[in-house]
């Protein structure tokens, strides 16, 4: 999927890309590889490929929950690594309010870097561990509108690391592949105890046919202050 196709494929969903945003993808493209050379962020490197399971798989979560398309959510990325699917959904969207977080500091440098050349607004970028930023007395607790991860972890961890951040009325939206059903079962005792009830499962398919599955979790009551555990056990002992 090369950028005219990419845009093509935007136009097909009706979001319309304009020029800045159309160079901040390629930005964030040049800077990802570079970076790349001397950091592990992606095995992906090939440009089309980028625009295809990065950018575009990234911008799915907008087809699953039409609301960042529109509405000024506040929106927290767990584990973003280089930064998906937060900040493609950003320059898509430019009135989203993000959140990122992550545990290695590299990342994070890289991340910062990252916003400051593409430009973006409204994007902030902490050095931390998702059980400590959302624990019982830390400020950002039930402070989001939506929280998101791309290949963090199982389902009934995931859970535990998020739900405590997403504010009553909100969701998870988890990022799976075609499997995601069994997950979903396992997962079922863990959603209902951090206050959450399972809401959908939206299939996607990428435009070259591969298959993905957006599950909404809906947060519906306030995480029991117990969760999330201590750094390290919502992994280890999962729920």
């Amino acid at each position: 999927m090369n950028p005219e196709e990419f845009a093509a494929a935007l136009r097909d969903k009706n979001v319309i890309l304009d020029d800045k945003q159309l160079t901040q993808y390629q930005t964030y493209y040049d800077h990802l590889v570079s970076v790349n050379e001397h950091m592990n962020l992606t095995a992906i490197t090939d440009r089309d490929d980028v625009y295809l399971k990065h950018f575009y798989d990234s911008l799915t979560l907008a087809w699953a929950y039409p609301k960042l398309q529109t509405d000024q959510l506040r929106m927290i990325d767990v584990g973003a690594g280089a930064g998906f699917p937060s900040l493609p959904l950003k320059i898509a969207f430019p009135q989203l309010k993000i959140t990122i977080i992550d545990a290695l500091n590299k990342r994070i440098k890289f991340l910062q870097e990252l916003v400051t050349e593409l430009g973006l607004e409204d994007v902030t970028v902490v050095h931390a561990r998702a059980e400590e930023f959302g624990h019982k007395k830390a400020p950002n607790r039930e402070q989001f509108d939506v929280a998101t991860a791309r290949a963090l972890a199982r389902l009934n961890v995931l859970g535990e690391l998020t739900l405590p951040l997403v504010k009553v009325g909100g969701a998870l939206l988890a990022m799976k592949g075609s499997a995601a059903s069994e997950e979903l079962n396992e997962a079922q005792g863990a959603i209902t105890k951090l206050g959450g009830k399972i809401g959908q499962e939206v299939p996607v398919n990428l435009p070259n046919g591969d298959p993905r599955t957006i599950i909404i979790i809906d947060k519906v009551s306030a995480t029991p202050n117990r969760y999330p555990r201590k750094p390290g056990d919502p992994a280890r002992k999962p729920l």
